[in-house]
C-alpha cells in the first residue's frame, strides 16, 4: 500500500467522526436560526395567512374507504423527524460503542446531567401549571437543541475545553432520546395492538436480516418504512421507530483491517496497465476491493456519514419553517403557559444539569473531562435551556390550538434567554484573566 499521508492511529477512529459531527452541527445551527427567523417574519407579515395555511395542505393517498393522507406539517413532524431521530440514535450508538462514551464514568456525567435536566424543569413546570390548561405539556421543557448548542460553542473556537463540547453533545443526545421516549409513551393515541405487533415483528425481521448478513441499505430502508407505517397506525408515536432502528444498527465492521489490507495488497500486486475490463480475475479482485473498502466501516458509521448532512441541512430547517411561524400579536407572553415554559427552560434546565452533575461526581459515579471546570460546566448548563426543535415538536403534540402560540412564544423566549446567558458566561470565562485558574478540574 502507498505510504503517502499520515498513518491512522486508533484514536483517529474516535475523534474524527466526532469532529465531523460537531462541524456539521455548528453549520446547521446557523441555517436553523435563519429558517426560524424567516418563519417568524413570514408569520407576522402580510403573507401570514397563506404561509401558515401552506403547512396544512393535505398530502397522501386515498383508496375508497382507506384514507392515508396527512397535512404537510404532519409528514414533516412525524416522517422527517423520524429520520432525524434515527441519525441521533446512530450518533449515540457510535459514541457508546466506538467513541469516548465507552468509558462508563465518562458517559455517566452527561447521562446524570441529562436526567437532572429533564426531571427538575418538568417538576418546576408542573408546579407552576397545576390545575391549569396545558399542564399536559410538561414534556416541552425536557429537551436540548443539539444544533443551536453546538453553534453557540462554535463561536468560541479553541478557547473552550473540548471536554465541554463532548459533555454538551452527549447530554443533548441523551436528552433527545429521553424526550422521544416520553413522546411515544405520553403523547400517543389509544393503542392498536395489532399494528404494534406487526411493528415489533418488523423489528424482529430487521434483527434477523442483520444476523443473516444482509447488508443492502435499500432493503433496510424499505423495512424501516414498513415499520414506521405500523407504528404510525399503532397509537405509539411513529418517531420511536427511528430511535429503535438507530440503536439496532450494527457497530461492528464486516471487513477487518487485516483482511482489507490483504485484499488491497492483492489488487496492488497487479502490474500497471489497462487490464480491469471484461470478466476477468483482475476485475473481480478490483470489485471485491471496492466492496471491502466500503465494508471496512461499520453500518453505524456508514449511515451517519451518509445521512447526517441531510438531517442537519434539510430536515431541521424545514421543520423550523413549518413550526416556528408564530403570529406574535395573537398570543400574550404573560399567559401562564408561556411563563411556565420560560421558567422551565431558563431556570429548571441549568439547575437540574448542575445539581445532578455535582451529585454524580460527588458520589464517584462520574468524572469530568480535562479542563471541564465547574464554571464552564455552569455556562454549558444554561445553554441546555435552548429547547427549540424538540420543544416545538412536543408542543405541537401536547397543546390545544388555543394555547399553542403562547407555548411557542415561551419556547422561543426561553431558548433565546438561555443562549444569551450561556454565551455571556462563556465570554466572561474565556476573556477573564482568571480563566487559567477556573479551567482547572
Amino acid at each position: 500500500m502507498s505510504d503517502e499521508g499520515l498513518p491512522h492511529e486508533f484514536a483517529d477512529w474516535m475523534t474524527k467522526p466526532f469532529a465531523r459531527f460537531l462541524k456539521i452541527e455548528a453549520a446547521a445551527g446557523v441555517l436553523l436560526l435563519l429558517a426560524a427567523l424567516l418563519a417568524l417574519l413570514l408569520a407576522n407579515s402580510t403573507w401570514s395567512e397563506p404561509f401558515l395555511a401552506f403547512w396544512e395542505t393535505p398530502i397522501g393517498l386515498h383508496f375508497g374507504a382507506l384514507d392515508f393522507s396527512r397535512s404537510l406539517r404532519h409528514w414533516i413532524n412525524d416522517g422527517l423527524m423520524t429520520f432525524f431521530f434515527f441519525v441521533i440514535s446512530l450518533e449515540l450508538k457510535r459514541e457508546l460503542v466506538l467513541g469516548e462514551l465507552r468509558n462508563l464514568r465518562t458517559a455517566a456525567l452527561p447521562f446524570a446531567a441529562a436526567l437532572g435536566g429533564m426531571l427538575v424543569p418538568v417538576s418546576l413546570y408542573l408546579g407552576l401549571t397545576v390545575g391549569q390548561p396545558g399542564m399536559h405539556g410538561w414534556g416541552t421543557v425536557m429537551a436540548t437543541d443539539t444544533a443551536f448548542v453546538i453553534g453557540c460553542l462554535a463561536l468560541f473556537g479553541t478557547r473552550i475545553p473540548p471536554a465541554l463540547r463532548l459533555f454538551l453533545l452527549s447530554l443533548a443526545i441523551f436528552d433527545d432520546v429521553g424526550a422521544i421516549l416520553v413522546v411515544a409513551i405520553g403523547y400517543g393515541d389509544a393503542l392498536n395492538w395489532s399494528a404494534l405487533g406487526f411493528g415489533a415483528l418488523g423489528l424482529g425481521v430487521v434483527a434477523g436480516a442483520a444476523r443473516l448478513g444482509i447488508r443492502s441499505i435499500p432493503v433496510y430502508f424499505f423495512m424501516g418504512g414498513v415499520i414506521w407505517l405500523c407504528f404510525d397506525a399503532s397509537g405509539v408515536h411513529a418517531t420511536i421507530a427511528g430511535v429503535v432502528l438507530g440503536l439496532m444498527t450494527p457497530a461492528r465492521v464486516w471487513v477487518s483491517d487485516a483482511r482489507l489490507r490483504a485484499i488491497l495488497g492483492r489488487v496492488l500486486a497487479y502490474p500497471g496497465g489497462e487490464h480491469w475490463s471484461g470478466d476477468t480475475a483482475d476485475r473481480r479482485d478490483l470489485q471485491q476491493a471496492g466492496r471491502a473498502v466500503r465494508e471496512s466501516l461499520s453500518p453505524v458509521e456508514q449511515l451517519e456519514m451518509m445521512l447526517h448532512p441531510w438531517a442537519a441541512f434539510v430536515v431541521m430547517p424545514v421543520f423550523a419553517l413549518a413550526n416556528t411561524g408564530v403570529a406574535i400579536t395573537s398570543a400574550d407572553f404573560g399567559q401562564p403557559i408561556s411563563l411556565s415554559i420560560f421558567a422551565g427552560l431558563v431556570l429548571g434546565k441549568p439547575v437540574g444539569v448542575l445539581c445532578f452533575s455535582w451529585l454524580a461526581a460527588k458520589l464517584g459515579l462520574a468524572v469530568r473531562g480535562p479542563g471541564l471546570s465547574w464554571p464552564f460546566l455552569a455556562a454549558g448548563a444554561f445553554l441546555t435551556g435552548i429547547g427549540f426543535t424538540m420543544s416545538l415538536f412536543i408542543a405541537g403534540l401536547a397543546y390545544d390550538p388555543a394555547i399553542l402560540n403562547a407555548a411557542k412564544l415561551g419556547i422561543l423566549a426561553g431558548s433565546v434567554c438561555s443562549a444569551a446567558i450561556g454565551v455571556l458566561m462563556l465570554l466572561w470565562l474565556t476573556k477573564s484573566p482568571r480563566t487559567i485558574i477556573l479551567n482547572s478540574p
